[in-house]
């Protein structure tokens, strides 16, 4: 887990419970939901309808929500990108596709805007690029609302391209979205069909879709990057979180027929033949599942990328059975999730190891985070349940992340 390295390490003064972390904005307005990059900071908007976002690096984001009231302008999602596109006067293609049975429209931006006049008292233009994305809402009882979302900056800094897909991949049009891929990676990698998988070291079928690692692992890759943005700088704890917190949200979906062919193996007679969709409130599991599937994860092989994001996407983590400490963590927290029990995970920079986390009953050490006291679970040694070695168990160091 080589985060560590790229992230100043800093000792925490105070428990855990006391350190922040940052949250996604919500809409009670209109049901959407972004999680930016830590980059992005607000810099003026209604916080109703409009929000714009800068980074001192020069990125920009740009959110606009159009009500059913101007539905007769702005028909679909379509008609809002065409008119985008005029008035930004922008040369990039437009391509639709459908995200969650949500029409949409993913559009190329390139344009230039007047800049301020230089010392020779001449006005410059500055070519601008980035996407654009205009999407449907949620239907309501006035009509449909469009919202439309522009990332972009300067077109001579390559480097902004991941921050802005980024951004745009963190919209989530509906509550319903937020366990799912976001629209860009769906967009970029579509999930393909259904296939047969085996979860490492079991003699058990399960299913998952042909593309799902591709798609997982492109996702961390790109998160990687945009975390390294924020090393050294005031907010990295919070950009650390997001890291897990983009990953979490990706994989919820991508995982779910694995994780119930998992609790049928564990469980027998538990649950009905048919997989159920992805946290549709099946019954809560037997507690045991949690140590079961501890063990299984403890079998893995250990798998370091120094060189890369070290992290194996959670899809080919279950598949293959390797990875480092976090993508171990978080793919169990993940099948316990499944299960209907909470779980988190725990990171540390100072010991450059991650845990699981889990909201049960029994014995063993437990970490004080938002408001609950979790049993901590060791992913890469093979120890039961609330077992930490005793070099790591101040709570000082170490970074609740609950999703």
């Amino acid at each position: 887990m080589n985060k560590r390295n790229i992230l100043a390490p800093v000792l925490f003064a105070v428990l855990c419970v006391a350190i922040p972390y940052a949250e996604p904005l919500k809409s009670p307005s209109w049901g959407f939901r972004m999680d930016l990059p830590e980059e992005y900071k607000y810099v003026s908007g209604d916080n109703r309808d409009r929000f714009s976002f800068r980074t001192p690096g020069g990125a920009n984001f740009e959110l606009v929500v159009y009500p059913p009231a101007r539905q007769a302008a702005y028909p679909s999602a379509e008609t809002l990108a065409a008119d985008l596109k005029r008035r930004l006067n922008s040369s990039g293609e437009t391509t639709v596709f459908e995200y969650r049975n949500k029409k949409a429209v993913l559009l190329r931006l390139d344009f230039s805007i007047s800049a301020a006049p230089s010392t020779e008292n001449r006005a410059q233009n500055v070519r601008l690029s980035g996407w654009g994305l205009c999407m449907k809402l949620e239907s309501q009882a006035a009509g449909t609302p469009l919202i439309a979302a522009l990332a972009y900056g300067d077109a001579g800094k390559a480097e902004l391209q991941n921050l802005s897909l980024s951004a745009l991949d963190s919209l989530s049009p509906a509550e319903g979205d937020q366990r799912f891929p976001g629209p860009i990676t769906e967009f970029t990698y579509p999930r393909g069909n259904r296939v047969r998988v085996c979860p490492f070291g079991l003699q058990l079928e399960a299913f998952a879709c042909e593309y799902d690692s591709l798609g997982a692992q492109a996702l961390v890759d790109r998160e990687f990057e945009v975390l390294q943005y924020s090393a050294g700088k005031p907010y990295w704890k919070e950009a650390w979180t997001r890291f897990y917190r983009v990953i979490y949200r990706d994989s919820f979906s991508r995982l779910s027929g694995i994780a119930f062919a998992l609790e049928r193996h564990w469980a027998p007679g538990l649950y009905p033949l048919s997989a159920p969709t992805a946290g549709s409130g099946r019954d809560q599991a037997p507690p045991d599942i949690a140590e079961k599937a501890l063990r299984w994860v403890q079998t893995f092989n250990y798998e370091r990328d120094l060189l890369g994001s070290d992290f194996v996407n959670l899809v080919t983590a279950a598949i293959e059975g390797r990875g480092d400490c976090d993508s171990r963590a978080m793919l169990w927290a993940i099948i316990i999730e499944q299960a209907n029990i909470p779980a988190a995970i725990m990171v540390s920079s100072d010991y450059g190891h991650a845990m699981g986390l889990i909201d049960t009953p029994g014995p063993g050490a437990r970490f004080d985070w938002a408001g609950k006291r979790w049993l901590v679970a060791e992913t890469t040694a093979s120890v039961s349940l609330g077992r930490i070695a005793q070099n790591m168990s101040d709570p000082a160091h170490w970074l609740g992340i609950i999703f």
